[in-house]
C-alpha cells in the first residue's frame, strides 16, 4: 500500500513538472520563434570563432571534471567525465531535470566503483561550488572592468541580486563546514518532515551521515584547495570565453564586463527546473541582457542561437555517446549489487588519498 501511495506521488509530480514546462514553453514560444527564426544568419557567423567557442565549451567540461574527481574523491577521468556528459545531456531533455540527471549520474559512479556516500556528497558539493561561482560573476564583473561604464538598471541589478545570493550561499557554506551543528540541524529537520510522509525510517542516520560526508569533502578539498577553486571558476570562465567567441565571430565587440553580467544572469535562468536546460528562459533571458549589453536585437538573436547550440544542443549527442561508452565499459548492472563488488577492486575508479 505504501509503495503504490509512493508511485502515485511520484507520477503527480511527473505529470505537474510536464504541464508547468508546457505552460511555460507555450508563453515563451514567441521569443523562441524569434530567436530559431534568426537560423539563416548564421551562415554570417566566423567558421574559426565558432570552432573556438567549441573548443572553450570542451575545457569548460573539463575544468568541471577536474572539480568533480575532488568531490568524489576518485583519480577517473573516464567515469566523472563519461557520466557528467550524460547527466548533463539529461538535465536538457528532462523537465526537471536536474534530480534525474543527479540520479544518472550518481547511477553511473556507482557502477563505476565509486562508494555510494562519496558519490551523493560529491554531487552536492560540485553543484555548490558552482552554483556559489556564477553567483558571484556580477561582483567580479564589476571589480574586473565596468569602471566608468555606464551600467544599465537591469544589468546593475543583476550585480546586486548576485553579490547578495553569493553572500548568502558562502556564509550558509562556511557554517555547513565550519562547525557541526547547523548540518547536524538540517539533518534533524529533514528527517522529521520525511516523517511526516512516513519514511523517517529511512533517515534515522541522516545527521550522523551528514557530518561524516562533510568530514571527507572538506578533507578532499583542502588537500587541493587551489585546484578546486580554479575548476569552479573555469566552469563558468571557458563558457564565458565561449559565448564571447560567437559575438567576435559576429564581428561584435561590446564591453566584456558588461557581457559577463548577460551571462550569469543567462546561467541562472539556466538552472531553473521547470523546462529542460531551462530552454526558453536562457533564449530569452540571454537575448534580451545582449540587447542592454550594448549589442543591436538582431545579432543578440543570432548570438543566442548560436551559444546554445554550441553550449546546449551539441552536448545531447555527445552524451548520448558517454553514455553508451561507460555502459559499455561498467554494464548495466543495479548500482547498489554493482558497489558492492566493485568498489573495492576497481583501480579505474581508485580513492584518492584524503
Amino acid at each position: 500500500m505504501r509503495i503504490a501511495r509512493g508511485r502515485s506521488r511520484q507520477i503527480a509530480v511527473r505529470v505537474l513538472l510536464l504541464l508547468l514546462a508546457g505552460v511555460s514553453l507555450y508563453l515563451l514560444l514567441p521569443s523562441l520563434l524569434e530567436i530559431f527564426s534568426s537560423w539563416p544568419q548564421l551562415r554570417e557567423l566566423d567558421p574559426l570563432w565558432l570552432l573556438l567557442a567549441v573548443f572553450f565549451e570542451g575545457v569548460s567540461s573539463l575544468a568541471y571534471w577536474a572539480l568533480q574527481r575532488i568531490a568524489f574523491q576518485t583519480r577517473s577521468w573516464f567515469a566523472v567525465g563519461t557520466s557528467q556528459l550524460a547527466s548533463a545531456a539529461a538535465t536538457r531533455v528532462l523537465p526537471g531535470g536536474a534530480a534525474a540527471a543527479s540520479a544518472l549520474q550518481y547511477g553511473m559512479l556507482v557502477r563505476a566503483g565509486l562508494p555510494p556516500q562519496s558519490v551523493a556528497s560529491g554531487v552536492a558539493a560540485s553543484w555548490a561550488a558552482t552554483t556559489a561561482t556564477v553567483l558571484a560573476l556580477p561582483a567580479i564583473a564589476v571589480v574586473a572592468g565596468i569602471g566608468g561604464t555606464a551600467v544599465p538598471h537591469g544589468l546593475r541589478n543583476v550585480a546586486y541580486l548576485g553579490a547578495a545570493a553569493f553572500v548568502v550561499m558562502t556564509a550558509v557554506g562556511a557554517a555547513a563546514f565550519l562547525w557541526d551543528r547547523p548540518l547536524h540541524l538540517v539533518g534533524r529537520v529533514t528527517r522529521a518532515a520525511a516523517g511526516l510522509v512516513g519514511r523517517r525510517e529511512r533517515l534515522e542516520s541522516l545527521p550522523e551521515r551528514l557530518l561524516l560526508q562533510r568530514d571527507a569533502l572538506r578533507r578532499a578539498f583542502s588537500s587541493h584547495p587551489w585546484l578546486a577553486l580554479l575548476s569552479a571558476l573555469g566552469r563558468w570562465g571557458f563558457d564565458y570565453l565561449a559565448l564571447l567567441c560567437v559575438l567576435a565571430a559576429l564581428s561584435l565587440q561590446p564591453e566584456p564586463a558588461l557581457v559577463l553580467l548577460a551571462f550569469a544572469s543567462a546561467s541562472l535562468l539556466g538552472m531553473i527546473p521547470i523546462t529542460p536546460g531551462g530552454l526558453g528562459f536562457v533564449e530569452a533571458g540571454l537575448a534580451g541582457l545582449l540587447v542592454l549589453a550594448g549589442v543591436s536585437p538582431g545579432d543578440a538573436a543570432v548570438a543566442t542561437l548560436a551559444y546554445r547550440l554550441v553550449s546546449f544542443w551539441l552536448p545531447l549527442p555527445v552524451g548520448a555517446v558517454a553514455w553508451w561508452l561507460a555502459r559499455r565499459r561498467y554494464g548495466s548492472a543495479d548500482p547498489v549489487s554493482s558497489a558492492s563488488t566493485t568498489s573495492s577492486s576497481s583501480s579505474d575508479a581508485a580513492i584518492l588519498p584524503p
